[in-house]
């Protein structure tokens, strides 16, 4: 396992400098509570909508070849989702260090395969189509940097059940949401029509969005970084 973790680190490091070329030069974060390393509007969203302020600074990674390294590797899902959230923060955290920073990741896993975001309308049905009658579970793993140095992790899992749909309605369900839907991994937004395909959902709803929102605001609260 250690072992593991320390070529993760290694390619972590490597896959920084190879992206380098694109830094975030013209970002300079005010003192707020946290810097989101993520382009999620629906994570913004939650962290602002609890009373938090946020900067948004998008953590610019090769998460293919994260994935690639990980699962040659045999890491779990829950390390796989871990590690993507850390390497966000941390990429972030060392441009920032002053700064509190929060990296966040959602791995989706389904008889024992983990699936990535779709990147056609065929590919997010085929994912509809394999997942439809059965369930799937989703993985929320947050991590927090500071003073450039992780200091809070956590991992929640949801499980979610869809119905079995007919195809007519898959294709019909695209028509209307696609593009928008390959932003999510399984093709589909509980947050918006996607509640439709699904006929039992056991988890924290922050979770199927992809934040541990509770779990953070409490180690924030508990910490003193926000009001108690």
């Amino acid at each position: 396992m250690f072992s593991t973790v320390l070529q993760l680190k290694v390619f972590f490091l490597k896959n920084d400098l190879k992206l380098n070329h694109n830094p975030i030069r013209s970002f300079v974060p005010k003192m707020s509570d946290l810097i989101l390393a993520s382009s999620s509007d629906i994570r913004a969203s939650l962290l602002e909508s609890a009373g938090l302020t946020i900067e948004v600074a998008p953590a610019r990674l090769d998460e293919e070849s994260i994935k690639a390294s990980m699962t040659e590797a045999e890491a779990p899902p829950r390390d796989l989702a871990d590690a993507l959230a850390e390497a966000k923060a941390q990429k972030i955290a060392n441009r920032f260090p002053n700064h509190r920073v929060l990296g966040c990741d959602q791995v989706l896993t389904f008889e024992g395969k983990t699936l990535s975001k779709p990147k056609s309308r065929d590919e997010a049905y085929n994912q509809l189509q394999s997942l439809r009658g059965k369930t799937h579970s989703l993985l929320s793993a947050a991590v927090l940097y500071e003073a450039q140095q992780p200091v809070w992790r956590h991992v929640s899992i949801a499980r979610l059940t869809m119905r079995s749909f007919s195809e007519a309605y898959v294709d019909a369900y695209l028509d209307r949401n696609w593009p928008d839907v390959g932003s999510s991994v399984g093709g589909y937004k509980l947050e918006s029509e996607g509640v439709r395909l699904f006929s039992q959902i056991q988890g924290d709803h922050f979770t199927i969005l992809g934040l541990p929102l509770i779990p953070l605001l409490n180690h924030l609260s508990t910490n003193g970084n926000i009001p108690a």
